[in-house]
């Protein structure tokens, strides 16, 4: 099941310790890392008294050079963005698993892609954070891997944005026999300094600055992307996560009717594959954008591509999933 994998994962990536606060569509992350300590003595856990207490122990173990993790859901992602903009603020390697729900507030506790603009951008920050958006157990674990390892080189929180359908669902899934590539050190320790409050607005503004600039030179090495049968496409099928995984044999059905559709898939929405996507994209007549969501993925779209003026259409459908013959019938309505 998807949340054994993330568990799973983060014990092959090398972490050595989750906080967390149990949480539908989540819960198993945290209790099947329980029963991976029982095992395994190196591996510790904490049931904390609430989400913000997991998120602050989360940058506590990773202050001390520990590679940890928190995962959460809906409500829970709200209660820890206070911790995950101190670990924006501090530049701090935390990893967070949100399983996303449905909005709003407590709302439903099984799926949704309503938590995006959250994750991405949640706080009071510019946004200096990793996120991978998956669509399959198997990128559960592919991800999870590579989260802990981009977190700790280059010092931004990072997250998997899944949702409560992969998390739940069941698949078989290639664990390999990769070894764990963090490499971890306390990062709070004699002589360092780390501030998180400033007297000046000039001194946080040139810390923001300073982010940035570390954060632009990065993002090309950490923009992710995938296309499905776009070579040649007229009409392209922009979705992320889960729907993504309902568009392609959707435009399996679609090329076998003659029509040229394709997919263009983020994998990171933050940072956004800016220059891939518009290389990818230069020749398509018309963009349909498919989300679980009211317009989150559109809005990372135009605002990444302002000018931008291939023909956009959007089919939001907030807090309920896509299948493979609603979206044959949504690009049959809009092809031309």
């Amino acid at each position: 099941m998807g949340n054994y994998v993330l568990a799973l994962a983060a014990q092959k990536a090398g972490a050595k310790a989750m906080f967390g606060y149990p949480i539908t569509p989540a819960s198993e992350i945290l209790e099947t890392w329980v029963k991976l300590s029982e095992k395994d003595a190196s591996l510790k856990y904490l049931q904390t008294e609430d989400e913000m207490a997991a998120g602050f122990s989360t940058i506590g173990a990773c202050l001390a050079g520990v590679p940890s993790f928190t995962a959460t859901a809906g409500p829970g992602n709200i209660l820890m963005q206070d911790a995950f903009a101190m670990a924006e603020a501090l530049r701090i390697p935390t990893v967070a698993m949100i399983i996303q729900r449905g909005g709003l507030s407590t709302s439903t506790v099984i799926y949704s892609q309503e938590e995006v603009r959250l994750t991405c951008f949640g706080g009071n920050g510019e946004g200096f954070r990793i996120v991978y958006s998956t669509s399959s157990p198997q990128e559960l674990f592919d991800y999870t891997l590579k989260a802990f390892k981009v977190a700790w080189e280059y010092r931004f929180p990072t997250f998997i944005l899944a949702d409560g359908y992969q998390g739940k669902m069941k698949a078989k899934v290639d664990l390999g026999t990769r070894k764990p590539q963090i490499k971890a050190s306390p990062i709070l320790k004699q002589g360092v300094n780390l501030r998180n409050c400033y007297n000046l607005e000039e001194e946080i503004g040139a810390v923001i600055t300073d982010y940035f600039a570390d954060y632009d030179k990065v993002r090309e090495k950490i923009e992710e992307y995938e296309t499905y049968r776009l070579k040649g496409a007229k009409v392209a099928l922009m979705a992320h996560g889960i729907v993504a995984a309902a568009c392609k044999p959707a435009v399996d059905k679609l090329r076998k009717k003659g029509l040229k559709v394709g997919l263009f898939r983020p994998i990171t929405l933050r940072p956004f594959p800016t220059h891939k996507a518009a290389h990818s994209l230069e020749k398509i007549k018309k963009i349909i954008v498919l989300e679980s969501a009211l317009g989150q993925l559109s809005e990372l779209f135009k605002v990444e591509y302002h000018g931008f003026n291939t023909p956009l259409i959007e089919i939001n459908k907030p807090a309920v999933g896509f299948t493979p013959e609603e979206i044959i019938n949504i690009v049959l309505k809009h092809y031309d």
